[in-house]
Protein backbone atom coordinates (compact mmCIF):
# COMPACT_ATOMS: atom_id res chain seq x y z
CA UNK A 1 0.00 0.00 0.00
CA UNK A 2 2.95 2.27 0.60
CA UNK A 3 3.97 2.14 -3.09
CA UNK A 4 0.46 3.05 -4.23
CA UNK A 5 0.56 6.02 -1.87
CA UNK A 6 3.73 7.23 -3.57
CA UNK A 7 2.02 6.98 -6.96
CA UNK A 8 -0.85 9.13 -5.68
CA UNK A 9 1.64 11.74 -4.47
CA UNK A 10 3.34 11.78 -7.89
CA UNK A 11 -0.05 12.08 -9.61
CA UNK A 12 -0.96 15.02 -7.34
CA UNK A 13 2.30 16.80 -8.21
CA UNK A 14 1.60 16.22 -11.91
CA UNK A 15 -1.88 17.73 -11.57
CA UNK A 16 -0.44 20.83 -9.87
CA UNK A 17 2.16 21.15 -12.65
CA UNK A 18 -0.55 20.83 -15.30
CA UNK A 19 -2.59 23.66 -13.76
CA UNK A 20 0.50 25.84 -13.39
CA UNK A 21 1.78 25.25 -16.93
CA UNK A 22 -1.65 25.91 -18.41
CA UNK A 23 -1.51 29.48 -17.08
CA UNK A 24 1.48 30.05 -19.37
CA UNK A 25 -0.28 28.34 -22.25
CA UNK A 26 -3.13 30.81 -21.87
CA UNK A 27 -0.61 33.66 -21.94
CA UNK A 28 0.93 32.63 -25.27
CA UNK A 29 -2.55 32.12 -26.73
CA UNK A 30 -3.89 35.50 -25.69
CA UNK A 31 -3.72 36.85 -29.25
CA UNK A 32 -4.88 33.63 -30.93
CA UNK A 33 -8.38 33.11 -32.33
CA UNK A 34 -11.09 31.78 -30.06
CA UNK A 35 -11.26 28.54 -32.08
CA UNK A 36 -7.53 27.96 -31.63
CA UNK A 37 -7.74 28.63 -27.90
CA UNK A 38 -10.62 26.13 -27.53
CA UNK A 39 -8.79 23.40 -29.49
CA UNK A 40 -5.53 23.86 -27.60
CA UNK A 41 -7.39 23.83 -24.27
CA UNK A 42 -9.27 20.64 -25.11
CA UNK A 43 -6.16 18.83 -26.37
CA UNK A 44 -4.04 19.97 -23.41
CA UNK A 45 -6.48 18.76 -20.78
CA UNK A 46 -7.34 15.57 -22.66
CA UNK A 47 -3.64 14.59 -22.70
CA UNK A 48 -3.31 15.61 -19.05
CA UNK A 49 -6.35 13.51 -18.09
CA UNK A 50 -5.04 10.43 -19.91
CA UNK A 51 -1.68 10.84 -18.14
CA UNK A 52 -3.38 11.04 -14.74
CA UNK A 53 -5.45 7.92 -15.44
CA UNK A 54 -2.40 5.94 -16.66
CA UNK A 55 -0.26 7.01 -13.70
CA UNK A 56 -2.94 6.22 -11.11
CA UNK A 57 -3.83 2.88 -12.75
CA UNK A 58 -0.25 1.55 -12.97
CA UNK A 59 0.13 0.18 -9.41
CA UNK A 60 -3.32 -1.45 -9.49
CA UNK A 61 -3.45 -3.17 -12.90
CA UNK A 62 -0.94 -5.99 -13.28
CA UNK A 63 -1.32 -6.20 -17.07
CA UNK A 64 0.05 -2.66 -17.32
CA UNK A 65 3.06 -3.60 -15.21
CA UNK A 66 4.08 -6.39 -17.59
CA UNK A 67 3.13 -4.66 -20.86
CA UNK A 68 6.23 -3.75 -22.87
CA UNK A 69 4.32 -1.08 -24.76
CA UNK A 70 3.08 0.53 -21.55
CA UNK A 71 6.37 0.26 -19.66
CA UNK A 72 8.45 1.51 -22.58
CA UNK A 73 6.39 4.09 -24.40
CA UNK A 74 3.47 5.14 -22.20
CA UNK A 75 5.71 5.37 -19.16
CA UNK A 76 8.21 7.37 -21.23
CA UNK A 77 5.46 9.81 -22.24
CA UNK A 78 4.50 10.20 -18.58
CA UNK A 79 8.07 10.82 -17.46
CA UNK A 80 8.92 12.95 -20.50
CA UNK A 81 5.90 15.22 -20.06
CA UNK A 82 6.58 15.48 -16.33
CA UNK A 83 10.19 16.57 -16.93
CA UNK A 84 9.20 18.92 -19.76
CA UNK A 85 6.58 20.63 -17.58
CA UNK A 86 9.01 20.81 -14.68
CA UNK A 87 11.60 22.57 -16.84
CA UNK A 88 8.99 24.91 -18.28
CA UNK A 89 7.83 25.74 -14.78
CA UNK A 90 11.27 27.09 -13.92
CA UNK A 91 10.78 29.87 -16.48
CA UNK A 92 7.22 30.50 -15.36
CA UNK A 93 8.39 30.72 -11.75
CA UNK A 94 11.00 33.30 -12.75
CA UNK A 95 8.24 35.42 -14.23
CA UNK A 96 6.04 34.98 -11.15
CA UNK A 97 8.90 36.07 -8.90
CA UNK A 98 9.46 39.12 -11.10
CA UNK A 99 5.78 40.01 -10.98
CA UNK A 100 5.77 39.49 -7.22
CA UNK A 101 8.68 41.91 -6.83
CA UNK A 102 6.96 44.47 -9.05
CA UNK A 103 3.77 44.12 -6.99
CA UNK A 104 5.66 44.60 -3.71
CA UNK A 105 7.46 47.69 -5.00
CA UNK A 106 4.17 49.09 -6.26
CA UNK A 107 2.42 48.30 -2.98
CA UNK A 108 5.02 49.94 -0.74
CA UNK A 109 5.49 52.88 -3.11
CA UNK A 110 1.77 53.56 -2.91
CA UNK A 111 1.86 53.28 0.89
CA UNK A 112 4.67 55.81 1.12
CA UNK A 113 3.03 58.15 -1.31
CA UNK A 114 5.60 57.55 -4.01
CA UNK A 115 4.17 57.03 -7.46
CA UNK A 116 5.64 53.98 -9.12
CA UNK A 117 4.48 53.23 -12.63
CA UNK A 118 5.02 49.78 -14.02
CA UNK A 119 4.99 49.75 -17.79
CA UNK A 120 2.08 47.43 -18.55
CA UNK A 121 3.21 46.75 -22.11
CA UNK A 122 6.70 45.72 -20.97
CA UNK A 123 5.19 43.53 -18.26
CA UNK A 124 3.04 41.66 -20.77
CA UNK A 125 5.91 41.40 -23.24
CA UNK A 126 8.30 39.98 -20.65
CA UNK A 127 5.70 37.53 -19.42
CA UNK A 128 5.03 36.41 -22.98
CA UNK A 129 8.77 35.99 -23.60
CA UNK A 130 9.35 33.80 -20.55
CA UNK A 131 6.23 31.79 -21.28
CA UNK A 132 7.44 31.07 -24.81
CA UNK A 133 10.90 30.26 -23.45
CA UNK A 134 9.48 27.74 -21.00
CA UNK A 135 7.27 26.09 -23.60
CA UNK A 136 10.11 26.12 -26.14
CA UNK A 137 12.51 24.44 -23.72
CA UNK A 138 9.95 21.75 -22.87
CA UNK A 139 9.32 21.03 -26.56
CA UNK A 140 13.08 20.89 -27.18
CA UNK A 141 13.52 18.36 -24.37
CA UNK A 142 10.77 16.14 -25.78
CA UNK A 143 12.38 16.37 -29.22
CA UNK A 144 15.76 15.27 -27.83
CA UNK A 145 14.16 12.35 -26.00
CA UNK A 146 12.34 11.26 -29.17
CA UNK A 147 15.66 11.40 -31.04
CA UNK A 148 17.13 9.08 -28.41
CA UNK A 149 14.68 6.31 -29.42
CA UNK A 150 17.04 5.45 -32.27
CA UNK A 151 20.00 4.89 -29.93
CA UNK A 152 18.67 2.18 -27.64
CA UNK A 153 20.43 -0.60 -29.59
CA UNK A 154 23.42 1.47 -30.66
CA UNK A 155 25.96 -0.62 -28.74
CA UNK A 156 29.37 0.87 -28.06
CA UNK A 157 32.54 -0.96 -27.02
CA UNK A 158 34.59 0.80 -24.34
CA UNK A 159 38.22 -0.28 -23.95
CA UNK A 160 39.89 0.07 -20.56
CA UNK A 161 43.48 -0.89 -19.71
CA UNK A 162 44.31 -1.21 -16.03
CA UNK A 163 47.71 -1.80 -14.48
CA UNK A 164 48.14 -3.56 -11.15
CA UNK A 165 51.47 -4.26 -9.45
CA UNK A 166 50.03 -7.25 -7.58
CA UNK A 167 48.47 -8.97 -10.60
CA UNK A 168 49.87 -12.52 -10.93
CA UNK A 169 51.99 -13.02 -14.07
CA UNK A 170 49.65 -15.59 -15.61
CA UNK A 171 46.82 -13.06 -15.64
CA UNK A 172 48.72 -10.24 -17.33
CA UNK A 173 46.88 -9.45 -20.55
CA UNK A 174 43.61 -10.95 -19.27
CA UNK A 175 40.67 -9.58 -21.28
CA UNK A 176 37.46 -9.21 -19.29
CA UNK A 177 34.17 -8.36 -20.98
CA UNK A 178 31.70 -6.67 -18.67
CA UNK A 179 28.03 -6.30 -19.50
CA UNK A 180 25.36 -5.06 -17.14
CA UNK A 181 21.67 -4.15 -16.92
CA UNK A 182 20.31 -6.23 -19.79
CA UNK A 183 16.67 -5.55 -18.80
CA UNK A 184 15.34 -8.13 -21.25
CA UNK A 185 11.75 -7.16 -20.44
CA UNK A 186 12.25 -3.89 -22.34
CA UNK A 187 13.56 -5.38 -25.60
CA UNK A 188 11.43 -5.37 -28.75
CA UNK A 189 14.09 -6.02 -31.41
CA UNK A 190 15.69 -9.44 -31.06
CA UNK A 191 17.92 -9.02 -34.10
CA UNK A 192 19.44 -5.82 -32.69
CA UNK A 193 20.04 -7.47 -29.30
CA UNK A 194 21.73 -10.43 -31.01
CA UNK A 195 23.94 -8.03 -32.95
CA UNK A 196 25.21 -6.60 -29.65
CA UNK A 197 26.02 -10.11 -28.40
CA UNK A 198 27.96 -10.79 -31.61
CA UNK A 199 29.92 -7.57 -31.05
CA UNK A 200 30.89 -8.88 -27.62
CA UNK A 201 31.95 -12.29 -28.93
CA UNK A 202 34.07 -10.73 -31.67
CA UNK A 203 36.25 -9.24 -28.92
CA UNK A 204 37.22 -12.79 -27.86
CA UNK A 205 37.30 -12.07 -24.11
CA UNK A 206 38.94 -14.54 -21.71
CA UNK A 207 36.25 -13.94 -19.11
CA UNK A 208 32.74 -12.44 -19.16
CA UNK A 209 31.23 -10.78 -16.09
CA UNK A 210 27.57 -9.72 -15.89
CA UNK A 211 26.77 -7.30 -13.08
CA UNK A 212 23.03 -7.60 -12.59
CA UNK A 213 19.51 -6.68 -13.76
CA UNK A 214 18.93 -9.47 -16.25
CA UNK A 215 15.19 -8.68 -16.24
CA UNK A 216 12.92 -5.81 -15.27
CA UNK A 217 10.88 -7.88 -12.82
CA UNK A 218 9.93 -11.37 -14.02
CA UNK A 219 11.98 -14.36 -15.12
CA UNK A 220 9.65 -14.94 -18.12
CA UNK A 221 11.08 -11.80 -19.73
CA UNK A 222 14.08 -13.92 -20.75
CA UNK A 223 12.03 -16.57 -22.58
CA UNK A 224 12.49 -15.01 -26.03
CA UNK A 225 16.16 -14.19 -25.46
CA UNK A 226 17.59 -17.43 -24.06
CA UNK A 227 18.95 -18.46 -27.46
CA UNK A 228 20.63 -15.04 -27.81
CA UNK A 229 22.40 -14.82 -24.46
CA UNK A 230 23.30 -18.51 -24.16
CA UNK A 231 25.85 -17.73 -26.90
CA UNK A 232 27.78 -15.58 -24.44
CA UNK A 233 30.73 -17.83 -23.65
CA UNK A 234 34.37 -17.36 -22.69
CA UNK A 235 37.34 -19.71 -22.05
CA UNK A 236 37.42 -18.85 -18.33
CA UNK A 237 33.65 -18.80 -18.01
CA UNK A 238 30.77 -16.37 -17.56
CA UNK A 239 29.94 -15.18 -14.04
CA UNK A 240 26.96 -13.13 -12.96
CA UNK A 241 25.30 -11.34 -10.05
CA UNK A 242 21.82 -10.01 -9.30
CA UNK A 243 20.68 -6.40 -9.55
CA UNK A 244 17.88 -4.59 -7.76
CA UNK A 245 15.34 -5.33 -10.53
CA UNK A 246 15.98 -9.07 -10.44
CA UNK A 247 14.17 -9.49 -7.12
CA UNK A 248 10.76 -8.35 -8.43
CA UNK A 249 10.53 -5.63 -5.80
CA UNK A 250 8.78 -3.14 -8.09
CA UNK A 251 5.58 -4.99 -8.98
CA UNK A 252 2.60 -6.33 -7.07
CA UNK A 253 2.73 -10.09 -6.49
CA UNK A 254 -0.27 -12.24 -5.47
CA UNK A 255 1.81 -13.64 -2.60
CA UNK A 256 5.27 -13.70 -1.04
CA UNK A 257 5.62 -17.26 -2.31
CA UNK A 258 4.98 -16.14 -5.91
CA UNK A 259 7.68 -13.52 -5.63
CA UNK A 260 10.17 -16.00 -4.17
CA UNK A 261 9.36 -18.55 -6.86
CA UNK A 262 10.05 -15.92 -9.51
CA UNK A 263 13.49 -15.31 -8.01
CA UNK A 264 14.30 -19.03 -7.88
CA UNK A 265 13.30 -19.42 -11.52
CA UNK A 266 15.46 -16.44 -12.45
CA UNK A 267 18.42 -18.13 -10.79
CA UNK A 268 17.64 -21.17 -12.93
CA UNK A 269 17.74 -18.93 -16.01
CA UNK A 270 21.35 -17.97 -15.19
CA UNK A 271 22.21 -21.67 -14.87
CA UNK A 272 20.46 -22.51 -18.15
CA UNK A 273 22.51 -19.83 -19.90
CA UNK A 274 25.66 -21.46 -18.58
CA UNK A 275 26.43 -18.49 -16.35
CA UNK A 276 27.64 -19.08 -12.80
CA UNK A 277 25.58 -16.86 -10.51
CA UNK A 278 27.56 -15.70 -7.49
CA UNK A 279 25.25 -15.16 -4.53
CA UNK A 280 27.35 -13.66 -1.74
CA UNK A 281 30.19 -16.02 -2.59
CA UNK A 282 33.46 -16.18 -4.45
CA UNK A 283 35.15 -18.25 -7.11
CA UNK A 284 38.84 -18.86 -7.65
CA UNK A 285 40.13 -18.36 -11.18
CA UNK A 286 43.27 -20.33 -11.97
CA UNK A 287 45.69 -20.03 -14.85
CA UNK A 288 49.14 -21.55 -15.32
CA UNK A 289 49.62 -22.12 -11.60
CA UNK A 290 48.48 -18.65 -10.56
CA UNK A 291 45.10 -17.72 -9.07
CA UNK A 292 42.91 -14.68 -8.40
CA UNK A 293 39.65 -14.32 -6.49
CA UNK A 294 36.35 -13.27 -8.05
CA UNK A 295 33.66 -12.18 -5.59
CA UNK A 296 30.00 -11.66 -6.42
CA UNK A 297 27.37 -10.32 -4.05
CA UNK A 298 23.66 -9.72 -4.25
CA UNK A 299 22.41 -6.17 -4.67
CA UNK A 300 23.61 -3.74 -2.01
CA UNK A 301 22.62 -0.09 -2.42
CA UNK A 302 23.52 2.83 -0.19
CA UNK A 303 21.22 5.31 -1.95
CA UNK A 304 17.49 5.85 -1.73
CA UNK A 305 15.49 2.78 -0.80
CA UNK A 306 17.52 0.28 -2.76
CA UNK A 307 17.79 -3.01 -0.87
CA UNK A 308 20.85 -4.40 0.88
CA UNK A 309 20.70 -8.10 0.06
CA UNK A 310 24.46 -8.35 -0.42
CA UNK A 311 26.63 -9.91 2.27
CA UNK A 312 30.31 -9.23 1.90
CA UNK A 313 30.88 -11.03 5.19
CA UNK A 314 29.88 -14.23 3.41
CA UNK A 315 31.58 -13.61 0.07
CA UNK A 316 34.96 -12.40 1.34
CA UNK A 317 36.20 -15.11 3.75
CA UNK A 318 38.61 -17.46 1.97
CA UNK A 319 39.91 -14.83 -0.45
CA UNK A 320 42.44 -13.28 1.94
CA UNK A 321 45.37 -15.33 0.64
CA UNK A 322 44.88 -14.27 -2.98
CA UNK A 323 46.90 -11.24 -4.00
CA UNK A 324 44.38 -9.95 -6.55
CA UNK A 325 40.60 -9.66 -6.14
CA UNK A 326 37.73 -8.58 -8.39
CA UNK A 327 34.29 -7.81 -6.98
CA UNK A 328 31.02 -7.80 -8.90
CA UNK A 329 28.53 -5.54 -7.10
CA UNK A 330 25.59 -4.14 -9.06
CA UNK A 331 25.17 -0.78 -7.29
CA UNK A 332 28.24 1.53 -7.44
CA UNK A 333 27.28 3.27 -4.18
CA UNK A 334 28.45 0.07 -2.48
CA UNK A 335 32.07 0.98 -3.33
CA UNK A 336 32.31 4.08 -1.12
CA UNK A 337 29.90 2.82 1.52
CA UNK A 338 31.53 -0.51 2.29
CA UNK A 339 34.12 -1.82 -0.16
CA UNK A 340 36.75 0.92 0.21
CA UNK A 341 36.26 1.30 3.96
CA UNK A 342 36.19 -2.38 4.98
CA UNK A 343 37.87 -4.24 2.13
CA UNK A 344 40.86 -2.19 0.94
CA UNK A 345 42.40 -5.24 -0.77
CA UNK A 346 39.57 -5.45 -3.34
CA UNK A 347 41.51 -4.25 -6.38
CA UNK A 348 38.74 -3.86 -8.94
CA UNK A 349 35.00 -3.46 -8.44
CA UNK A 350 32.62 -3.78 -11.39
CA UNK A 351 29.14 -2.22 -11.20
CA UNK A 352 26.28 -1.00 -13.35
CA UNK A 353 22.83 0.12 -12.19
CA UNK A 354 22.84 3.82 -13.14
CA UNK A 355 22.73 3.50 -16.99
CA UNK A 356 24.16 7.05 -16.96
CA UNK A 357 20.42 7.71 -16.57
CA UNK A 358 20.33 7.03 -20.35
CA UNK A 359 20.44 10.81 -20.72
CA UNK A 360 23.20 13.38 -20.61
CA UNK A 361 26.27 14.72 -22.37
CA UNK A 362 29.50 12.79 -22.74
CA UNK A 363 32.63 13.91 -24.56
CA UNK A 364 36.31 12.97 -24.08
CA UNK A 365 36.65 16.05 -21.86
CA UNK A 366 33.31 16.37 -20.13
CA UNK A 367 30.39 14.26 -18.97
CA UNK A 368 27.17 15.25 -17.28
CA UNK A 369 23.93 13.56 -16.37
CA UNK A 370 21.23 14.30 -13.79
CA UNK A 371 22.10 10.95 -12.17
CA UNK A 372 25.29 12.49 -10.78
CA UNK A 373 23.14 14.43 -8.31
CA UNK A 374 22.45 11.08 -6.63
CA UNK A 375 25.54 9.01 -7.40
CA UNK A 376 29.15 10.07 -6.95
CA UNK A 377 30.29 7.28 -9.27
CA UNK A 378 27.87 6.76 -12.11
CA UNK A 379 29.61 6.06 -15.46
CA UNK A 380 33.10 4.96 -16.40
CA UNK A 381 36.31 4.50 -14.41
CA UNK A 382 37.02 5.78 -10.89
CA UNK A 383 40.11 5.40 -8.71
CA UNK A 384 40.86 5.90 -5.04
CA UNK A 385 44.39 4.96 -4.03
CA UNK A 386 45.12 1.53 -5.48
CA UNK A 387 41.44 0.58 -5.84
CA UNK A 388 39.43 0.91 -9.04
CA UNK A 389 35.71 0.99 -9.76
CA UNK A 390 34.23 0.69 -13.22
CA UNK A 391 30.56 1.57 -13.75
CA UNK A 392 29.14 0.09 -16.93
CA UNK A 393 26.53 2.24 -18.70
CA UNK A 394 24.24 -0.72 -19.26
CA UNK A 395 23.40 -3.02 -22.17
CA UNK A 396 19.65 -2.48 -22.09
CA UNK A 397 17.19 0.19 -21.06
CA UNK A 398 14.22 0.68 -18.78
CA UNK A 399 11.64 3.43 -18.28
CA UNK A 400 12.88 5.54 -21.18
CA UNK A 401 13.14 3.44 -24.40
CA UNK A 402 16.11 5.36 -25.70
CA UNK A 403 19.55 6.77 -25.06
CA UNK A 404 20.82 10.33 -25.28
CA UNK A 405 24.55 10.82 -24.74
CA UNK A 406 25.11 7.60 -22.78
CA UNK A 407 24.85 4.76 -25.27
CA UNK A 408 24.48 1.05 -24.41
CA UNK A 409 27.85 -0.38 -23.50
CA UNK A 410 30.04 -3.46 -23.77
CA UNK A 411 33.21 -2.98 -21.74
CA UNK A 412 36.51 -4.69 -22.52
CA UNK A 413 38.94 -4.44 -19.60
CA UNK A 414 42.51 -5.56 -20.12
CA UNK A 415 44.61 -6.24 -17.02
CA UNK A 416 48.33 -5.55 -17.31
Amino acid sequence: MRSTGIWWIIASILIILDVYVFQAVKTVLQNASEKTRIWVTVIYWLIALLCWIALIALPYIQDLQISKFFRNYVFFILVGLFMAKLIASVFFLMDDIRRGIVWLITFFSTKSGTHFADNGAETISRSLFLSWMGIGMSITLMGILLYGFGNKYNYQIKYIRLQFANLPNAFKGLRIAQISDIHSGSFNNKQAVAHGVNMLLQQKPDLVLFTGDLVNDRYEEMNDYMDVFEKVKAPMGVYSTLGNHDYGDYVQWPSIQAKQLNLEKLKAVHAALGWRLLMNEHAILEKNGDAIALLGIENWGAKGRFPKYGKMEEAYPGTEKYSFKILMSHDPSHWDAEVRTKYPDIDLTLSGHTHGMQFGVETPFFKWSPVQWMYKQWAGLYQEGSQYLYVNRGYGFIGYPGRVGFLPEITIIELV
